[in-house]
């Protein structure tokens, strides 16, 4: 069997799963040893006030070394490694401290490894600085770590802006929910009436009262017309106790959510630059027609842009520098496209296939085998921002009348509500990963197409199920 898998894969022919592990298997029992994979590596323990450096025993008398946190102090542990003559530097993601060390060895022409903390845990007993950087550089040097993801540059400024945008939405819906507990502790319940108090009229009722208007009618008078409620309801919830100290509260919220506004209007002009700097993409393809039946077979439904997006024209900047338009996958709205974008990147060929890409966001489920038996299948807990913006986008999905809408509402009857939500966040990374790598742009074949190839698939599980019983399915001749 040995001979025959190896003769197979000397051909080039693709192995099965059985095959591919046999032959893992063989190559480990030839050779069980390690071999040294990075000779000239050096491990570093990444500290606050401190880092330690440490090489190999051949290369200095002195192997290990402490640094400062200061430029100087990264600039003559560079000049030190090159000394030393080493090529690749191995170190932790240890919160940010990482970043100044990494940027410093890569300007000077070192390979630097980023690795995951969880998977360079050493074994149990007393730790140190100086004993973490040597285990850091025998893991490396044998090749037993693997390289975490950092995007480029561009995209490490466009990232870093994006998540300082949004730490001011959050700060800014913390501010409406601070004006609204004000409100309510003076029993004005603007809230039962608004669906919104951070919409045109909601704002302009509470900039009149911070103003010292108190008159219900009045201030019902700054009612939109698309509002529900009407001015007289308006005018009843307007009734309150208006204590000085909730006043000065909700004075306060304004004026913060005021300057949370202007900042994150100064963040989506830096972003907008940001993405007009990035190159500009071939064009995809005409996308092939839809299925016959299909909801999108005529004008395409546009999608109600999000109150927190920026005012710049986002779908059409992501159509330019990706080449496809990623808003054609139901759910998909361009703050999602921005997140993975951020967080991803645009180039997809880190990731060798999509399985590997749904694996790293956190979204595949995980064997833990023992004994021959599957223990759990539960994804990975990761904190991911690409994760939790792939997830929102597929909750949206419980009423989309789309090949998508009609799978997610099969999946959710059958597995419940937190597995089809995390099933077709899967399901979206994996088109957004075909799309970014091969150009091609999605097509919506619609629920009707979905259901159909859903009941076929029914059809032949039953025929199958019917002969292995020794019983053959006959259609009826009168139709139900």
């Amino acid at each position: 069997m040995a001979d025959k898998t190896n003769q197979e894969a000397s051909r080039g022919k693709r192995l099965t799963r059985k095959q591919r592990k046999d032959l893992g298997r063989q190559i480990w029992s030839a050779s069980p040893g390690l071999e040294v994979v990075h000779r000239d590596a050096a491990g570093i323990d990444i500290g606050s006030r401190e880092h330690y450096v440490a090489v190999g025993p051949d290369r200095d008398a002195e192997p290990v070394r402490s640094f400062g946190c200061f430029t100087v102090d990264l600039g003559r542990m560079a000049a030190w490694l090159a000394a030393c003559g080493i090529r690749t530097v191995v170190l932790q993601s240890t919160g940010v401290y990482w970043i100044p060390v990494y940027d410093v060895l890569e300007q000077n022409g070192f390979e630097v490894w980023l690795v995951n903390a969880r998977e360079t845990r050493n074994l149990p007993g007393r730790k140190s600085d100086v004993q973490e950087s040597q285990w850091l550089l025998k893991l490396h040097t044998y090749g037993l770590l693997r390289q975490a993801f950092r995007p480029p540059a561009e995209i490490r400024a466009l990232r870093s802006c994006w998540r300082e945008r949004a730490e001011y939405v959050q700060l800014a819906g913390a501010c409406v929910q601070r004006m609204q507990k004000a409100l309510t502790e003076m029993n004005v319940q603007l809230a039962t009436v608004l669906s919104d108090l951070s919409g045109v009229t909601g704002l302009q009722i509470i900039r009149a009262i911070v103003d010292g208007e108190r008159d219900g009618h009045t201030l019902a008078r700054f009612r939109d017309p698309h509002v529900k409620a009407s001015p007289e309801t308006i005018a009843k919830s307007l009734q309150g106790t208006w204590w000085p100290e909730q006043l000065a509260i909700l004075r306060r919220q304004l004026a913060d959510w005021d300057h949370l506004q202007k900042q994150m209007a100064n963040c989506d002009q830096d972003l907008a630059a940001l993405l007009k700097a990035l190159p500009t993409a071939p064009p995809a393809p005409p996308a092939p027609a839809a299925a016959p039946g299909s909801p999108r077979t005529g004008k395409r439904r546009r999608k109600k842009a999000s109150k927190n997006q920026p005012a710049f024209d986002m779908a059409g900047e992501f159509k330019r520098i990706t080449g496809v338009d990623l808003t054609r996958i139901d759910g998909i709205q361009p703050m999602t496209i921005q997140t993975v974008i951020s967080e991803a990147g645009l180039d997809m060929s880190r990731w060798p296939t999509e399985h590997h890409f749904v694996s790293w966001i956190g979204l595949a489920p995980r064997n833990d085998i023992s004994g021959g038996k599957v223990l759990k299948k539960k994804t990975r807990k990761v904190v991911s921002r690409l994760a939790t913006a792939l997830r929102m986008a597929a909750s949206s999905l419980r009423d989309s009348q789309s090949y998508l809408g009609a799978q997610f509402r099969r999946l959710r009857s059958r597995l419940g509500a937190p597995k089809a939500i995390t099933a077709m966040a899967a399901k979206h990374a994996r088109l957004v990963y075909r799309m970014l790598k091969y150009g091609q742009e999605y097509v919506d074949h619609g629920m009707l197409h979905y259901e159909q190839k859903h009941q076929q698939q029914k059809l032949q599980y039953i025929t199958k199920q019917a002969a292995q019983h020794g019983f053959a399915l006959v259609p009826l001749a009168i139709p139900l």
